[in-house]
């Protein structure tokens, strides 16, 4: 992860923190902006985040655009776990679908004639409507690159469970790759996936992109077509090979932490939004934090004593 901010703390000119963390604007920054739009990506960037964290979904016609939904109109659900996750998901106002519609069953010409920034979210109050925002293409939000020396952290939303959704997880990857090499950003791009394979694949593609290991909660494993159920730090770290694990905030802890730094590895924890959790996940000295709130945490950060981010 060598940025600017690296060298010129090489050079010595920036004091080096005697820990850093760096910050994830996590769907952009989705406390303050719709999620996953162009908006929130330059909000994300304006207040100064080292990474934007998005997922991809990929269209009818095979276009990469960022979702983290897999479905445009939500589904319904009797499960109270997806019915919590569902409903902190964007709505977008348009043409009429009925409930589940996918975006793989969608062209891009027909996602775009989808408001997804007048809505807010019950679930963030200071999130600020940008009305008329589309869901906007990777290739988009790549050309942002230009307005900073920030990191991408990019999700596949593919599961094994429902190959229905995406394309496979090859030619997910060759897809992103694709993308992120004509914008020669290979050093600046991480992909993630709570999918292992396409972290598989995608080392087997382009060895330059660095991986990240999402991992979470075990009660959302059948529901997301995972199978393995040890979610010890170095477990995941062997079978992935991935430079960083990004774990569900509440598997964090110092001893998994430290097991991955002597494996040579990365912890960057989700979806922590909170100064109890941001306090928590310093004192187990992890790597960086996925947060929806980059303009909280960066506040509290610089606040600590000694400063935990310059």
């Amino acid at each position: 992860m060598f940025t600017k901010f690296a060298a010129l703390l090489l050079l010595g000119v920036i004091p080096v923190p005697a820990q850093t963390i760096l910050v994830h604007a996590h769907r952009g920054g989705r406390a303050a902006r719709p999620e996953n739009s162009i908006p929130s990506f330059e909000y994300g960037i304006q207040q100064g985040a080292d990474v934007l964290e998005l997922d991809l979904a990929v269209t009818k016609d095979n276009v990469l655009v960022v979702s983290h939904s897999p479905y445009l109109t939500q589904v319904h659900s009797d499960d109270p776990r997806m019915a919590e996750a569902l409903a902190n998901e964007r709505q977008c106002i348009g043409p009429a679908v009925p409930p589940g519609t996918l975006i793989h069953s969608l062209t891009l010409a027909e996602l775009k004639k989808y408001d997804c920034g007048s809505k807010t979210l019950p679930a963030f109050p200071h999130q600020v409507a940008v009305p008329h925002t589309t869901i906007p293409t990777f290739e988009e939000v790549l050309n942002l690159a230009s307005q900073g020396n920030f990191q991408y952290n990019v999700e596949t939303k593919i599961f094994p469970n429902r190959p229905e959704i995406t394309p496979s997880p090859e030619v997910f990857v060759q897809m992103i790759d694709e993308a992120v090499k004509r914008h020669h950003l290979e050093s600046r791009v991480i992909l993630q996936s709570f999918d292992f394979r396409t972290l598989v694949a995608m080392r087997k593609l382009d060895p330059k992109i660095r991986l990240s290991a999402l991992f979470g909660q075990s009660k959302y494993d059948v529901m997301m077509g995972i199978t393995d159920s040890d979610k010890s730090f170095a477990h995941i770290a062997r079978i992935t090979g991935a430079e960083i694990l990004s774990p569900d905030q509440s598997l964090v802890t110092p001893e998994e932490v430290a097991t991955a730094h002597k494996l040579g590895v990365q912890v960057a924890p989700y979806t922590v939004n909170t100064e109890e959790g941001w306090k928590k996940m310093a004192d187990a000295h992890v790597d960086a934090i996925i947060t929806d709130d980059p303009a909280g945490l960066l506040r509290w950060l610089r606040a600590q004593n000694p400063p935990l981010h310059p």
